[in-house]
């Protein structure tokens, strides 16, 4: 049923799509939303998309991971071929490294269909959480409302305006598909830790290489756990760094058996 009066929003011939309460305004007619009062943000450029009734919300039409356009039309497909990708569950390091950590504000880095996000934000977490794929996004909103818990979720790559410029207490990056753009990922990823902040980033340490060139896909072209700690200077406190056994039966993850996990402590004194 819509609304007698929309409120007011700027309108944009840009490719944006901004929604303000529960209004989509796509650069000229309003558009009703439906809301889910759990969810405090989800960005998204149909109508139809979820959004909580009082924040507004803004999206890049061109975003994708690491600022490729192609990439969350790929991710989709992939999120659509199946039901549910992943286990559901949280992944093993964060529960292992951030369990017992006072809660600030974090950031969960491809958040894909929202484990992590959901368990930090139970944990007393203030979580941003992003994604290329509207797909998961979708999804990781409808896990937040039967969780009861609120995540602001975003639909943007690393690059994208909708994330630079914030920082915060924890960045979670688990298995990130992040191309090196020229040091622009790595650089941005760092700009999202606070001074005082944690990073916590893991990746498979069992990929074969070989294999993953014969199908087309190189390995050396994404960031890796060893590429950021190379790039971690004075600035940083590297306080783990290792190779670990992982058990995951479930999801599109279950044939991993080990991980690396860096995690590092910003220079509470570090200048942006």
């Amino acid at each position: 049923m819509l609304k007698p009066e929309a409120p007011h929003a700027p309108p944009r011939g840009d490719g944006r799509v901004v929604a303000v309460g529960e209004w989509l305004y796509d650069g000229m007619a309003p558009t009703p939303v439906t809301t889910q009062p759990s969810v405090s943000v989800l960005v998204g450029s149909s109508p139809g998309v979820t959004a909580a009734s009082t924040l507004c919300l803004v999206t890049e039409s061109d975003c994708g991971s690491a600022g490729a356009p192609a990439d969350d039309v790929e991710w989709d497909a992939m999120y659509a071929a199946s039901e549910q990708v992943w286990s559901g569950n949280p992944n093993n390091a964060l529960l292992a490294d951030v369990t017992g950590v006072t809660p600030g504000t974090a950031v969960d880095v491809g958040c894909g269909e929202g484990a992590d996000a959901i368990w930090l934000a139970q944990g007393g977490w203030q979580v941003t959480a992003f994604d290329v794929s509207s797909t998961a996004l979708a999804r990781a909103s409808d896990h937040l409302a039967n969780a009861g818990v609120t995540v602001q979720l975003i639909h943007s790559g690393l690059l994208e305006p909708a994330v630079t410029g914030a920082q915060f207490d924890l960045v979670n990056v688990q298995y990130p598909a992040l191309l090196h753009e020229q040091g622009r990922s790595l650089n941005a990823l760092l700009e999202l830790v606070a001074p005082g902040g944690t990073l916590l980033f893991v990746h498979h340490a069992d990929t074969e290489w070989d294999e993953a060139r014969r199908a087309g896909f190189d390995p050396a072209n994404y960031l890796l756990p060893r590429n950021v700690h190379a790039a971690l200077d004075g600035g940083w406190d590297v306080q783990v760094y290792e190779e670990r056994p992982r058990r995951v039966t479930t999801g599109a993850g279950a044939g991993h058996n080990l991980d690396v996990v860096l995690r590092a402590r910003r220079n509470p004194l570090a200048l942006r």
